[in-house]
């Protein structure tokens, strides 16, 4: 595991909200962005900044998400995630996230994360198959 992972480390990443990452339930001409896709987007961007500062041969998987998400950003807006590690905890990585649109904050969160070497998971995935096929 690297040791460029240490609390306070920041990252921001742009958004378009884009069609598909709207809910259309107020009518066509007022989509939103939905609370899944904000998810999406805080797990990408926590994913992403921490691929860049592990180890070779090794991955991050989502363990944890807390959001709330406080206020609508219709179609065609950006949003900004920005994500900050809050605590590094052997493998576990835990992070705040919050998202906000030109006006306002759009949501928070916590997230966090495990750090796994790949092919130890790949194997355990592949063992867990096998045993599903086999019922």
């Amino acid at each position: 595991m690297s040791n460029e992972l240490t609390a306070g480390q920041t990252t921001t990443r742009r958004f378009t909200v884009d069609r598909d990452r709207t809910i259309g339930f107020m009518g066509d001409e007022a989509r939103v962005y939905s609370t899944p896709m904000v998810v999406q987007d805080i797990e990408e961007t926590c994913h992403d900044f921490l691929l860049e500062r592990i180890g070779e041969g090794q991955e991050t998987v989502g363990t944890r998400v807390e959001i709330d998400h406080v206020a609508p950003t219709l179609e065609g807006a950006w949003v900004d995630v920005t994500i900050t590690v809050i605590e590094v905890d052997g493998r576990a990585v835990h992070l705040e996230a919050s998202v906000s649109d030109p006006l306002e904050q759009v949501a928070r969160a916590r997230h966090s994360r495990f750090i796994v070497d790949i092919e130890k998971t790949r194997e355990k995935l592949l063992g867990k198959k096998a045993k599903t096929e086999a019922l």
